[in-house]
């Protein structure tokens, strides 16, 4: 196998493989937003559940379970978006690594890049669309439209 010693080569391919690590800053961030969400559902569902084993056995707290069942669904579409990231930030990583390959040796991998570079980006589309659904329905949950009960004026 042949590397480049050649000073330009080996520059170039460098700067050839560090374009996609913008892409990974951005993964990188969206992780952490997202985890956060997870969190956030995960926190208000042992609030939920804790209700729900505190109340009479004749009191079956369907309003509990309904948000218990949104959450579900939400925390299994921020998992799959973590997931795509994840694997999104594997695919990049593999398409630096080929990309510095195929500048500095005589290995002809320039398409495998690309296939990884396309897969990663499809990878974060599709968390991106796991996001979007996720914030729709936890905003279908609040209830925008109702109005809350007054408490009475102070006496």
């Amino acid at each position: 196998m042949f590397f480049a010693t050649n000073l330009d080569t080996v520059s170039h391919g460098i700067q050839l493989a560090v374009a996609p690590v913008f892409l990974l800053t951005a993964v990188a961030g969206m992780i952490g937003s997202v985890a956060g969400r997870l969190a956030r559902i995960i926190d208000r569902a042992r609030v939920l559940e804790d209700r729900i084993e505190a109340a009479p056995s004749n009191n079956p707290m369907n309003a509990a379970f309904s948000e218990l069942d949104q959450l579900r669904l939400r925390g299994a579409l921020v998992n799959a978006c973590i997931a795509l990231l994840t694997f999104c930030a594997i695919l990049i990583g593999l398409t630096i690594v080929a990309l510095f390959l195929g500048e500095t040796t005589e290995w002809q991998i320039f398409r495998i890049a690309t296939i990884l570079f396309l897969s990663g980006v499809t990878c974060f589309l599709l968390a991106l669309l796991c996001f979007l659904t996720e914030t729709l329905i936890a905003t279908r949950m609040l209830k925008f439209g109702r109005k809350l009960p007054q408490s009475p004026p102070p006496t």
